[in-house]
């Protein structure tokens, strides 16, 4: 039940951008075929319909929503649902950090074990 769950969600949160995503293709291809000629209006018109295009998407005059603005507004979402992940990896990232030396004790041990066993497996 909690797996059902988890994929509906997920399928909530993916349907939107494979929706404007399967739109900006259908953009592209309308805009292509108006550049080669090889096709009417209505083609393109019937490409956007079957992709479910919406008002606020393509206006009456058939010009398109600055994607920029698009790209905006989902890297605000992101931002606001991930932030404090981003928080804390930035913290992790920022502290100093001791390079080089390990303590006195763990440096002996280690070079205690790399004397009896540098010359392992070879036989001596």
């Amino acid at each position: 039940e909690a797996y059902c769950e988890m994929l509906a969600k997920y399928e909530q949160e993916l349907s939107k951008p494979f929706k404007e995503a399967m739109l900006f293709l259908s953009r592209i291809e309308c805009q292509f075929k108006a550049l080669t000629l090889a096709s009417s209006d209505s083609a393109c018109g019937d490409a956007m319909d079957r992709n479910g295009s919406s008002e606020e998407e393509v206006d009456v005059n058939n010009s398109f929503i600055d994607p920029q603005a698009e790209d905006r507004e989902l890297k605000g979402q992101l931002l606001r649902k991930y932030s404090g992940y981003l928080g804390s990896l930035k913290q992790e990232f920022m502290k100093k950090r001791k390079k080089g030396k390990l303590p006195k004790e763990a440096r002996q041990q280690l070079l205690d074990w790399w004397s009896r066993h540098y010359k392992w497996p070879y036989p001596s």
